[in-house]
C-alpha cells in the first residue's frame, strides 16, 4: 500500500507559514462565526474511511459529492427558532451558516458502493477504491 496524502483543493501553501496566510486574503480565520468541518481520513487496502465532525447539522442539510478522487462535503447549520417558543437568547457561542470541505484522495473512489452515515454530529463515509463512473451525490443515512 502506498502512502496516501489528502490534498485540500484550495490550499496553496501546505506548510501553513505566515507568508502563506498572506496569499489567502479571501479566507477568513476560524473565528469568523461560520461552522467548520473537521476531518479524519484513514485508509485500508481497499477503501478510505472518513469521519467528519459537523456539530449542529441535520443529515438532511449535508451534501456529499464524489467525482473521481475528489470529495466535496458541504453542510448548512441552522439555528433553532427560539422566537416560536418564546425563549429569548441571552448569549450564543454556537456557529451557524454554511461550511464546505473539498479535497482529493490519492486514488479514485468507486462511487457506486460508497456509503454515508450521520450520527451524533459525526459524518462517516466509507469510500471503496476503484474506478469512478461519473460524478455522484451520496445520500446520508
Amino acid at each position: 500500500m502506498k502512502d496516501t496524502l489528502v490534498y485540500e483543493i484550495f490550499d496553496l501553501d501546505p506548510t501553513g507559514s505566515t507568508f502563506g496566510s498572506l496569499l489567502h486574503p479571501w479566507r477568513l480565520g476560524p473565528n469568523n462565526g461560520a461552522p467548520q468541518i473537521h476531518l479524519e481520513v484513514s485508509e485500508t487496502e481497499g477503501r478510505y474511511v472518513l469521519k467528519a465532525d459537523i456539530p449542529g447539522a441535520r443529515k438532511e442539510d449535508i451534501d456529499i459529492l464524489i467525482d473521481g478522487n475528489q470529495v466535496t462535503i458541504s453542510a448548512q447549520v441552522k439555528p433553532e427558532n427560539d422566537v416560536v417558543t418564546g425563549n429569548r437568547v441571552l448569549r450564543s457561542e454556537r456557529k451557524y451558516g454554511s461550511a464546505c470541505r473539498k479535497f482529493a484522495l490519492a486514488e479514485s473512489v468507486y462511487d457506486a458502493e460508497a456509503e454515508a452515515r450521520f450520527e451524533s454530529g459525526v459524518l462517516k463515509l466509507i469510500l471503496p477504491k476503484g474506478p469512478s463512473a461519473s460524478e455522484r451525490r451520496l445520500t446520508v443515512a
